[in-house]
């Protein structure tokens, strides 16, 4: 599916006749015929766009640069707690920008996407999204953490636990595009003069680099707490069963003993005392005295 835009007074806003930056989200066959012949993309370059498994990098082709770029995939219910990542195709010509992803979320609205004068600030502000999306991420992945601690607390079953795993595998994949995004920056710096950057743009890199830091740090220790904490988590649940058994235990055993009396003056035997009147009570209150004297061993014992 192809999108055009347009820089118009430092924004950006939809043209699709004559804008010169066109998004292509999940491109079929024809649309990247067009990439590879028309526009001259490297066909391996174009699939690493589309490939989530993908480093960010940055090439230099003859009449644009490429650009691999990481950013966070698209959350639905269906992935249970698995945040994903996936790959951004960017493709700087002389007087256009080629983007190509595998799933829209692109939304070029926001203060972010303001004071856009050139495609080069244009690139830079998408570098800058993707950094602010993680950070996102990240907020929703801790708020996540903590409401799946509270329920496992209380929790006697597994499926919390393996929702925590699912988070700590999503942070590892997490780290990784992140610290990937943070050698692209780093690749950007060095090419300065080569990619035609202005020193606003040079500012400008040098403070997403800063802020790609922090929020590698930021995950890292959100990875490191899940992490070491993941076992006394289990043992919580452990202990929460362990609690459960020991209650069902003394539920039983009061209800046995009421049951053994019963029984044993239910038998179709005559015993002693069989034909008084007060019999009946007198069994009545053995069964209750039997019952009451496993609530009292429990409370001594506090078990």
């Amino acid at each position: 599916m192809l999108e055009r835009w347009r820089l118009t007074d430092g924004r950006i806003v939809s043209d699709t006749a004559t804008g010169n930056i066109f998004l292509y989200v999940s491109p079929d066959e024809s649309e990247r015929r067009f990439l590879i012949d028309a526009m001259r993309i490297d066909e391996h370059t174009l699939a690493s766009s589309l490939d989530p498994d993908e480093l960010a990098r940055l090439e230099f082709e003859p009449d644009h640069v490429a650009i691999i770029l990481k950013r966070p995939r698209n959350y639905s219910s269906a992935d249970a707690f698995v945040f994903g990542v996936t790959s951004v195709g960017l493709f700087l010509f002389a007087d256009r920008l080629v983007i190509v992803a595998s799933e829209d979320g692109l939304l070029f609205q926001g203060k972010r996407f303001s004071k856009i004068v050139s495609l080069r600030d244009m690139v830079l502000k998408l570098v800058d999204h993707s950094i602010a999306h993680f950070l996102e991420h990240l907020r929703v992945i801790n708020a996540v953490s903590d409401s799946l601690e509270d329920q496992i607390n209380t929790s006697m079953q597994n499926k919390y636990l393996l929702n925590l795993f699912s988070l700590e595998k999503s942070l590892v994949y997490y780290l990784n595009a992140i610290n990937s995004n943070g050698k692209l920056i780093e690749r950007l710096r060095n090419n300065l003069a080569k990619l035609g950057f202005t020193p606003e743009n040079v500012e400008y890199l040098d403070d997403m680099a800063i802020e790609n830091t922090q929020c590698y740090e930021q995950a890292e220790i959100y990875s490191n707490i899940l992490a070491s904490m993941m076992d006394a988590r289990a043992s919580i649940v452990n202990n929460n069963l362990n609690w459960l058994m020991k209650t069902l235990t003394l539920i039983t055993l009061g209800v046995m003993l009421p049951s053994l009396v019963v029984s044993i003056f239910s038998m179709n035997v005559k015993f002693p005392g069989m034909d008084h009147p007060w019999t009946f009570w007198i069994v009545l209150v053995l069964a209750a005295v039997s019952a009451m004297s496993v609530w009292v061993m429990g409370w001594l014992r506090k078990w």
